[in-house]
C-alpha cells in the first residue's frame, strides 16, 4: 500500500482525535484538538467539509447509519455527546447524563442504538430518537466497549479489573455471560506507570472469531478469541515507543498527551492488523494466521512488514471495511491505497 492522498490541518499543534468512515464507506470523519470536524470524500480523496465546535469541543465522533449525521463526545462545558446533522450544521439532540468525560461511543452495526462508555464508572445505551438513556450499567472504570459482527454481544473492557465483559444485548440488564480475566497477561507493574492497564481500543474482527486488545504497554497488542477469552498472541511493535509517540489511554492520569481512539485497525477481511510501528513514523502490519512464535510462556507473533510513509506516524488508524483502503493520522490525515508496485518494507 502507499499513501495516496495527505491533508494538512490548520495549525501544525493540531492533532486528530479520532476517525471514522461512514457507512458506504465514501466519507472520512475527523475529530481534532482544536475543536473542528473534518470531512473528506474517500473515493475522490478530496475535502468537504469543516464543522466546528468551539464551545463544546469533540472527540469520539462517529457517523450514525446516515451519512449525512454524527455523533460526537464533548471534550469542555460539559460531558454531554452531541447528534449533529451536517446538512445545515444544526443540532438534533443532546444525550446528556454522563458526569465524567465520555471515553468511548460505539454504535450498533444494526440499527441506531448506540453504547457510551466514560469515566464517571458507567455505560449507557441510548437510541437516537430519545434524549434518555435507555439502560445503564455501573461497573467499575468501563472505559473500552464494541459490538460484535451480529450486535448481539457487547464487549466492555474494565480496565482497573483488568477484565473483559461479554453482554447479550437483549438482556443488557442481566449480569455478563461471560468474563475474561486478563490480569495474566498484564504486564509487570514496574513497567507501567500506575496499576491499571493502558488499553486504548476493544475491536471484534469482521468473523466476529477474534478480539483485538490495542494497548500501549511494550509487550504489544493483545490477540484473544472472542468465545473463551483465550491468548492466541501478543502482537509487539517493532520499537520500543518512547513518550509522546503514542496517544493517552482512557485510563491515564490527565497529561499534555493528545486524546486518541487507539492505533490498530483489523483488515475486511479480519486477518490482518495494521497498526502504528511505535516510532515516529511507519505502520507496520501483523498476520493473524502467520507463524506463532513461543518466547516462554508467551505466544507471539512479530510484525510481516512495515508500510513506509515518511509524512509522520499513524497516531490513529483506521480501516475502510467497504473498500480496499485505509487511513493514518497525527498532525496530517492520510489516505492509504494498494499498489502493487509499490513494494512493502521488510522488518
Amino acid at each position: 500500500m502507499w499513501f495516496s492522498q495527505l491533508f494538512k490541518l490548520s495549525k501544525p499543534d493540531t492533532y486528530v482525535t479520532s476517525l471514522d468512515f461512514d457507512e458506504e464507506g465514501l466519507l472520512l470523519l475527523a475529530a481534532c484538538s482544536d475543536d473542528s470536524l473534518q470531512i473528506y470524500s474517500a473515493r475522490e480523496g478530496v475535502h468537504e467539509t469543516m464543522l466546528l465546535s468551539q464551545k463544546y469541543g469533540c472527540h469520539l465522533a462517529r457517523f450514525t447509519h446516515h451519512s449525512q449525521n454524527i455523533i460526537y463526545a464533548s471534550t469542555k462545558g460539559d460531558d454531554a455527546i452531541r447528534y449533529l446533522t451536517t446538512h445545515d450544521k444544526s443540532f438534533l439532540r443532546y444525550f446528556r447524563g454522563h458526569t465524567a468525560p465520555v471515553t468511548e461511543l460505539a454504535l450498533c452495526p444494526s440499527n441506531d442504538t448506540f453504547l457510551s462508555c466514560s469515566a464517571d464508572n458507567t455505560v449507557r445505551l441510548w437510541t437516537l430518537e430519545s434524549q434518555n438513556a435507555q439502560a445503564r450499567l455501573n461497573l467499575a472504570t468501563p472505559y473500552l466497549a464494541a459490538y460484535d459482527p451480529s450486535a448481539t454481544v457487547i464487549a466492555i473492557a474494565s480496565a482497573s479489573t483488568s477484565s473483559i465483559l461479554l453482554y447479550d444485548i437483549r438482556h443488557f440488564d442481566k449480569p455478563p455471560f461471560a468474563t475474561f480475566d486478563m490480569r495474566q497477561y498484564d504486564p509487570p507493574r514496574a513497567s507501567r506507570g500506575n496499576n491499571i492497564p493502558e488499553w486504548t481500543k476493544l475491536e471484534f474482527s469482521n468473523d466476529g472469531k477474534s478480539l483485538l486488545v490495542t494497548t500501549n504497554h511494550s509487550q504489544g497488542h493483545l490477540l484473544l478469541d472472542a468465545f473463551n477469552g483465550e491468548l492466541k498472541a501478543q502482537l509487539p511493535r517493532p520499537y520500543q515507543p518512547t513518550w509522546g509517540i503514542l496517544r493517552s489511554a482512557p485510563s491515564s492520569t490527565p497529561s499534555k498527551t493528545p486524546l486518541g481512539q487507539g492505533d490498530t485497525s483489523f483488515s475486511a477481511d479480519g486477518r490482518y492488523v495494521i497498526g502504528g510501528s511505535g516510532a515516529d513514523r511507519d505502520v507496520v502490519v501483523w498476520d493473524t494466521q502467520g507463524r506463532v512464535s513461543r518466547e516462554g510462556e508467551k505466544k507471539i507473533i512479530r510484525p510481516m512488514c512495515s508500510l513506509p510513509c515518511d509524512r509522520g506516524k499513524g497516531a490513529v488508524v483506521l480501516w475502510n471495511h467497504r473498500y480496499n483502503m485505509m487511513a493514518t493520522a497525527d498532525t496530517e490525515v492520510v489516505m492509504w491505497l494498494p499498489d502493487e508496485h509499490v513494494g512493502m518494507k521488510p522488518l
